[in-house]
């Protein structure tokens, strides 16, 4: 294809003649066009839709904060917690950087909670948008791996202690456990090897990949359009224009909203940066500005608040409880075989893998099923797309009562959140069983529950009151 630039007046303002020098030698007036300025949108987002760009705009500010962390700190066992206290004491607004930081490390889960909060409301993950769904959940995989190395780095008591704990729970691995254990330490305990393993994964590994997952994610959702509150299809009624009818250009009508969305979002997070950066130790524990020793443990570890859900359900996890396991996982074998339409050969399927696990629980011990539960109730997300059988996307127009499903749902992943922070006792991992045991009900319960009850005509076109 032949070199082409356009020919613009000569008195042209010299930013339209620079522009037009790099168009023609890199796509990026066609870039910004495709991927905002003129794609279209739905017009009936609501505030749900602000997330997104949020969560954009948290992993800007985790980026540039964390360069300007790494240019002061030492990754060395002996140096790094005297480092972040020289950054918060010495370095020039280091400890707003470092508030910043880890602000912006609590912010980035609750925005992601509140983007996926949205996805469950309104389906964002059924067809056509399964990928979309896949690579927000490889985000958020990524995200919790990020977050994990980097909680290690300030190498206080808790960071040191949290990670030998989470660590150790590889060793619950037959066979493999104790070697890979090994291997992610790079020593027998947490040391020196550990924290420039965790430093080299949490500045460059995991946020390069963080990075191409969500090129990704919005790739994938520029390519089949966004989803909107009322679950319909925007792009089955056309314009002359060949835009549909019920979108508008997300540049300047979304742009707008978002910059207030961001005012908003900026507002509160300067207030904890500066008024409550450690958010009465959920954001940053007090243990945490104590230098790491070894020889002495705290007397309760806990890892930070946005991993506790999945961490309560690992403490949940005990040699008791197994048995209600094996009897959970024989009566949803049960019910597969006598109310689901598998083919005969996939209901065989279910109760040879049946069997298999219930063999499982009885040969290997509670620690390890603790860690495959903890595993399994993140990455039973991504199975959203093949579990909901609701013959509506959007909750609008589903019964009523599945909004309280959703409801008890959102219930009990915070008061899992709360009990994987409080010491354990008899009555706190009892309730954190029971929850455990409502938590993967919703997911695997739903194939029925989601296509059970009466639902609402779902409009043809989207619904949209102007204001």
């Amino acid at each position: 294809m032949a070199f082409v630039e356009k020919k613009l007046p000569a008195d042209a303002p010299a930013s339209a003649k620079a522009l037009n020098w790099v168009d023609a030698r890199f796509p990026l007036s066609k870039l910004w066009n495709e991927q905002w300025g003129k794609y279209y949108a739905p017009k009936n987002f609501n505030m749900w839709y602000l997330f997104g760009s949020l969560a954009t705009l948290v992993l800007a500010i985790q980026i540039v904060t964390g360069i300007f962390l790494v240019m002061h700190y030492k990754p060395d066992a002996n140096l790094a917690f005297a480092s972040v206290e020289y950054i918060m004491r010495d370095v020039p607004w280091g400890w707003l950087v470092r508030y910043m930081h880890s602000t912006g490390a609590s912010a980035f889960f609750i925005v992601v909670y509140l983007h996926m909060t949205r996805a469950l409301m309104y389906g964002s993950y059924r067809k056509p948008r399964e990928l979309i769904w896949l690579f927000g959940c490889a985000i958020f995989l990524a995200l919790m791996g990020e977050a994990f190395f980097g909680y290690l780095l300030p190498w206080g008591q808790m960071s040191y202690w949290g990670a030998q704990v989470i660590v150790n729970l590889f060793s619950a691995i037959p066979f493999i456990g104790p070697d890979l254990s090994l291997w992610i330490r790079g020593d027998y305990v947490v040391s020196d090897a550990t924290l420039n393993r965790f430093f080299s994964f949490h500045v460059i590994a995991i946020p390069l990949v963080l990075i191409g997952l969500v090129a990704a994610h919005l790739i994938a959702l520029h390519e089949v359009g966004s989803n909107n509150p009322d679950g319909v299809e925007v792009k089955d009624y056309l314009g002359p224009d060949g835009h549909p009818l019920d979108s508008i250009p997300s540049h300047p009508y979304y742009t707008t909203k978002d910059l207030f969305g961001v005012s908003v979002f900026l507002l509160l997070f300067s207030a904890v940066v500066f008024f409550a950066p450690e958010m009465g130790g959920y954001f940053l524990e007090a243990n945490n500005f104590i230098p790491a020793d070894s020889l002495k443990t705290p007397p309760h570890i806990a890892p930070v608040w946005y991993f506790t859900p999945y961490y309560s359900i690992l403490r949940a996890t005990t040699s008791e409880f197994m048995y209600w396991l094996i009897a959970g996982v024989a009566a949803y074998v049960a019910l597969l075989l006598v109310r689901s339409r598998l083919s005969g050969r996939s209901k065989l399927a279910a109760v040879v893998i049946g069997l298999a696990v219930i063999i499982g629980m009885l040969i290997f011990d509670a620690k390890f099923w603790g860690v495959v539960l903890m595993g399994a109730s993140v990455l039973i997300l991504a199975g959203l797309p093949w579990l909901d059988h609701s013959p509506a996307r959007s909750l609008r127009y589903r019964p009523t009562w599945h909004k309280y499903v959703y409801v008890v749902f959102a219930i009990i992943f915070v008061v899992l959140g709360y009990l994987g922070v409080q010491p354990p006792t008899a009555t706190r991992t009892l309730i954190s069983q029971i929850c455990a045991f409502i938590y993967f009900g919703f997911f695997l319960l739903m194939p029925w529950w989601s296509a059970a009850g009466s639902f609402k005509p779902v409009p043809t076109r989207v619904t949209f009151h102007p204001h």
